[in-house]
């Protein structure tokens, strides 16, 4: 499985964290979910770090079966849509800025 990582380094604004929150669950997540080849997604929100760590106040996490399908979804209308979504839910609540990353998941069940 690919999945593709949106990590949100920065700070939800003082008194947001709430508001922040529920417009990611309310507003983001509906449009994520709709990504073509999308296989799940995972919406993490952070509750606690090492000392010293960068703040990840949100970490999203798409899975897709192979990097075609990666490619379909982020060529795809939803992408710019759920972009300037996102972009204005960031504008409200949060400074900081958005990284990606792709990475081949490996799981090892116990």
């Amino acid at each position: 499985m690919i999945t593709r990582f949106a990590l949100f380094d920065g700070h939800v604004k003082s008194g947001h964290q709430e508001a922040f929150r529920k417009e990611v669950l309310e507003t983001l997540l509906p449009m994520w979910k709709r990504f073509p080849g999308a296989l799940c997604v995972r919406v993490c929100f952070a509750e606690s770090r090492d000392e010293g760590a960068p703040d990840y106040p949100l970490i999203l996490a798409v899975g897709y079966p192979d990097m075609a399908a990666v490619e379909a979804a982020l060529a795809s209308p939803i992408r710019m849509e759920s972009r300037a979504a996102t972009e204005a839910v960031l504008a409200r609540h949060f400074e900081g800025r958005v990284h990606h990353h792709v990475t081949t998941a490996h799981e090892f069940p116990l």
